[in-house]
């Protein structure tokens, strides 16, 4: 979705096609130094040391350079033939840990403090939930220690703990046992023992989304001290325009994350919804055209990529995935580039299901985002959701069957610079994550769920409004004004019905039909665009 447009308001895409440089005096990330676009050319890259490049304990190290050449068929399939530069520290042996990550649950704006709320991630059941007593959110083990309930479906009690809903037990922010009805008062201190906690895993907010570290060993307790989320400055910077959205997806995090490294799709996939960079001379009327893509670095913690003139996508693993695209000409002063942000934050679920959280912060035409609500942007991220939801979830399915991930590179055939980074994206994954998402035997990876019924494939409810306060708001606001409308329809016609003929003029009972016609019509053709925006909306590419 290289060239989403932030709302059906605004779009700053259609000025996206700009040769300036993108230099920062802010660090993109808790793990990035910043560094001129200069930097990034491939006269300059081998002259940057990693010091320069990269700092702290997450670093991501100078990289393989993978280029893929139209015209040299050595080149077609860079996970074969790569070219390469040597890494100047980082060994070709080096793993990516799966479980020694951060990986993000929800947005801290869709969260309500007053219940529990359950979700999966990496196969783990969690329940996040806000502990007053010490001001933070706190994530644990879904499951309660005395008959492996889910602490999801309880709820905060009047002291603050957390309560199971089957037997009342109930729990601190630490985990401990704190209550046991069952126990006698006079008796041993069951509460107390070892067995009556449960598992808490390290939990924190970065950027306005709660994070969690899927290890409630005692030993990680203080992980964060060590080991930070991948921090985006833009997304607190209130220069730049911050909402963000949330979605259940039915495929699974390997094909997420490709199809958001690939803009070369953005003009098809998306006909009709987006706005990207057009040629001079189009070959169709979608106005695709080659797109001069590469992967400047690459190592275990993710990789750089480049796309002519300007735009800088950067891939923190597992999880973020962003691209920097610059608005206009260079400013002397770098940080106020007029620019745009694509922020994709994936979550691996299960096979075949996965979690995005996306947000698109820019520093241009920022007093629009105070008129209109977080809900009306969803429409239109949703719609584009929507246009190749299927097409991923059937392509997924077709991976599985050509051999999945470890025979991609000889089951898909890539000879363009346009797949530059989904190619670096699944070299990342065969070369250093094992090929695919490391579940720990909770999952058959040759096995994905059945595809259900396309309007529940492509259901919005519960993939998304539920998740997202402001659209659950908006959805419940629209349904009350539905009924209204309906209740003004039928007071109407029983106000006509039951006054006299000689006290009310003709005129006046006509307009009253006509209002009560025009509230009923309106209530119809409500209810019908509350379940086209918030419930389901097919997509036909042939009708486009």
């Amino acid at each position: 979705m290289e060239a989403l447009r932030v709302s059906p308001f605004f779009n700053p895409l259609s000025i996206t096609k700009r040769n300036v440089r993108i230099q920062s005096k802010k660090p993109i990330s808790s793990n990035f130094n910043p560094i001129s676009s200069s930097s990034f050319s491939s006269k300059n890259l081998k002259k940057v040391s990693k010091s320069k490049l990269f700092s702290s304990n997450n670093t991501l190290s100078p990289l393989q350079v993978l280029s893929v050449s139209n015209t040299d068929p050595e080149n077609v399939s860079v996970l074969e033939n790569p070219t390469l530069e040597k890494p100047e520290t980082q060994s070709e042996n080096d793993k990516f840990d799966w479980y020694s990550q951060w990986y993000p649950i929800m947005p801290v704006c869709d969260l309500d403090k007053k219940e529990p709320h359950g979700k999966k991630v990496m196969g783990l059941e969690v329940v996040v939930w806000w502990d007053r007593n010490e001001n933070a959110w706190k994530v644990f083990e879904d499951k309660c220690p005395h008959r492996l309930a889910p602490l999801s479906g309880g709820r905060i009690d009047d002291q603050g703990r957390l309560q199971c809903i089957y037997h009342g037990w109930c729990f601190n922010g630490k985990g401990n046992c704190k209550f046991i009805p069952q126990a006698p008062s006079k008796g041993p201190p069951i509460h107390t023992f070892k067995r009556a906690c449960v598992g808490v895993y390290p939990s924190t907010v970065s950027n306005g989304i709660v994070w969690f570290y899927p290890n409630s060993d005692p030993k990680y307790k203080d992980i964060v001290m060590e080991k930070k989320p991948p921090l985006i400055p833009e997304l607190d910077d209130p220069s730049f325009t911050n909402y963000l959205g949330i979605r259940e997806i039915p495929y699974g995090y390997e094909v997420l994350i490709e199809n958001f490294t690939d803009p070369a799709h953005v003009p098809y996939a998306h006909f009709g919804l987006l706005q990207s960079p057009q040629p001079e001379v189009k070959q169709d009327i979608e106005g695709g055209m080659p797109l001069d893509l590469s992967i400047k670095r690459l190592d275990a913690n993710g990789f750089l990529g480049k796309q002519e003139p300007g735009t800088i996508h950067r891939f923190f693993a597992p999880c973020v995935f962003y691209s920097s695209i610059p608005l206009g000409p260079p400013t002397e002063d770098p940080w106020e580039q007029k620019r745009l942000l694509l922020v994709f934050i994936c979550i691996p679920v299960g096979p075949g299901k996965s979690r995005v959280i996306w947000s698109f912060p820019r520093n241009v035409a920022i007093w629009v985002d105070k008129f209109v609500p977080r809900w009306m942007y969803h429409i239109t991220e949703n719609l584009i959701f929507d246009s190749d939801l299927f097409v991923l979830h059937k392509e997924e399915r077709n991976i599985l069957e050509a051999g999945g991930s470890s025979q991609w590179n000889k089951s898909c055939f890539v000879p363009t610079k346009s797949d530059a980074l989904v190619i670096g994206f699944r070299k990342w994954l065969n070369k250093f994550a094992g090929g695919q998402v490391d579940w720990r035997g909770k999952f058959n990876n040759a096995v994905l769920p059945p595809t259900p019924k396309r309007d529940q494939l492509m259901d919005r409810y519960w993939s998304h409004v539920m998740n997202c306060e402001s659209c659950k708001g908006a959805h419940e606001g629209l349904k009350v004004f539905e009924v209204v409308l309906q209740v003004m329809s039928i007071a109407l016609v029983g106000i006509v019905a039951a006054t006299k003929q000689h006290i009310t003029s003709i005129a006046a009972k006509t307009a009253m039909v006509s209002l009560a016609i025009l509230c009923f019509a309106a209530s119809k053709w409500l209810a019908k665009y509350v379940y086209k925006v918030f419930h389901y909306h097919d997509y036909n590419h042939a009708l486009r």
